[in-house]
């Protein structure tokens, strides 16, 4: 179907100085480092709401800290900052220049709750009789078809799965304060601005593309991210067992690369911090369960930052088995158990079968979002947002006034993903307030250092 672009004049014209696009950890801090600048601030969110993917993670390496401790209280500062507006359910639809400015035409798609009457009481949630696996639990739980998608979500607003709805009207009926709106329809927004941070984040590589993986369809082999859902303590059990019986497994097997170093995938670039987020589930695992046998399979580690390389030999000393090995099938076996096929490269060499009780995969990291269309900022051939001198600015991108924070220009963790969004920052805010373009600037003080 042809896309119809409706009148410019039609649609509501917002202005600000930045434009931050993503509300995971990256265009937060960027948008905080702005604000408190005394920038006027929008944070444009595909989700309903704000936190990103490390709203969902339990522990961060290598210090073990609480994820959600981390990036609740910057959540909480962006949604009260009085320089900082929140829009969640958006799709960035263009970003150009026009005139000086920055032209963004975003489309909100409707959450059928009104935000200004809604409460967050949750009275539609209890009411509603349509249950739908919830993704934000790794689909291991059920949520209501209306519904807050998380407990600190922000904001605390109820939205209606439109696709799953059976129009019943308990929802509505239920409601104290009326918010519930089954009449809203999308809303076309152009926001002007001088700058712009690109904060897209990453998505998963796909699991149903690995055939010899079994596509997915075996239950006791999950993501990565499904078991930082059982791992953390507001997480769907509250405690780790497998999908297929919700026994407390007693041997669990991690598979490295199964989304990296994949030219079949499209992927042929190590993700980075596979193996230590590996590495820091095992940890968790060998303290909830100790008694279980853990096992790595993995072609090489990469644990390339501080403190990495002790925490890699920290796990060994707990008991975690390593295995150098490349696994080249993984199939349903008896009794519910996971059957490995690999090909050991260290200990006896050859080919060796192995059975587990649950086998997680290290799936890497892609890009959330492809600019192709959209704006005219270019990618490399990974497919992330290119930056144009990354040895003196790493938020730079080729196009004037737009830079680039976080997973959205490449695979990064989450401690570099942080000192990049204020890098981000500082060359957005530089941009802002100064009419040269900020590459010749940077040109200009390499060139007066001999760089």
């Amino acid at each position: 179907m042809k896309k119809v672009e409706r009148p410019m004049e039609n649609k509501r014209t917002l202005d600000f100085d930045a434009i931050v696009v993503g509300g995971g950890i990256a265009g937060l801090q960027a948008a905080l480092d702005l604000a408190d600048q005394d920038f006027r601030v929008v944070v444009i969110e595909k989700d309903a709401s704000i936190g990103g993917k490390m709203i969902r993670l339990s522990k961060v390496f290598p210090t073990l800290d609480c994820a959600s401790c981390i990036t609740t209280p910057k959540m909480a500062a962006a949604a009260h900052h009085d320089n900082i507006t929140i829009l969640t359910d958006c799709d960035l639809q263009s970003l150009k220049r026009q005139d000086g400015d920055l032209v963004a035409t975003v489309t909100q798609r409707p959450r059928y709750v009104d935000l200004d009457k809604c409460i967050g009481c949750r009275q539609c949630e209890y009411g509603c009789p349509v249950y739908v696996p919830d993704q934000e639990e790794g689909g291991f739980t059920m949520r209501k078809a209306i519904y807050i998608p998380f407990s600190n979500a922000i904001p605390q607003i109820a939205t209606l799965d439109v696709e799953n709805c059976t129009l019943c009207g308990k929802c509505a009926k239920v409601c104290p304060t009326d918010a519930v709106d089954y009449f809203q329809t999308p809303k076309d927004l152009v926001v002007k601005a001088k700058t712009a941070v690109m904060a897209t984040g990453f998505n998963l590589t796909p699991l149903h593309q690995k055939k010899e993986y079994g596509q997915g369809q075996i239950q006791n082999v999950i993501t990565s991210l499904q078991m930082e859902r059982l791992l953390a303590p507001h997480g769907p059990y509250q405690r780790v067992i497998r999908p297929s019986d919700g026994k407390e497994p007693d041997s669990i097997a991690y598979v490295q690369c199964a989304g990296s170093r994949d030219k079949s995938l499209g992927v042929p670039y190590c993700s980075r911090v596979c193996c230590m987020y590996a590495i820091k589930q095992a940890m968790l695992l060998s303290g909830a369960l100790p008694l279980a046998d853990i096992t790595i399979y993995y072609m090489d580690i990469r644990a390339f930052g501080k403190g990495y390389e002790q925490f890699f030999q920290n796990a060994k000393a707990m008991g975690i088995e390593f295995v150098k090995a490349k696994v080249a099938k993984i199939s349903q076996g008896e009794n519910q158990y996971v059957q490995l096929r690999y090909e050991d490269q260290e200990g006896s060499g050859g080919v060796v079968t192995r059975d587990h009780d649950l086998v997680v995969l290290s799936l890497g990291m892609a890009p959330e979002w492809n600019p192709t269309g959209v704006c005219p900022v270019s990618t490399d051939t990974d497919a992330f947002i290119k930056t144009v001198m990354p040895k003196i600015s790493p938020a730079l991108t080729d196009m004037e006034g737009v830079f680039v924070a976080g997973v959205a220009a490449g695979p990064k963790d989450i401690v570099d993903t942080i000192a990049e969004a204020g890098a981000a920052a500082a060359d957005a805010s530089a941009a802002g307030r100064d009419p040269r373009p900020i590459a010749d600037r940077h040109r200009s003080w390499a060139a007066s250092r001999g760089l």
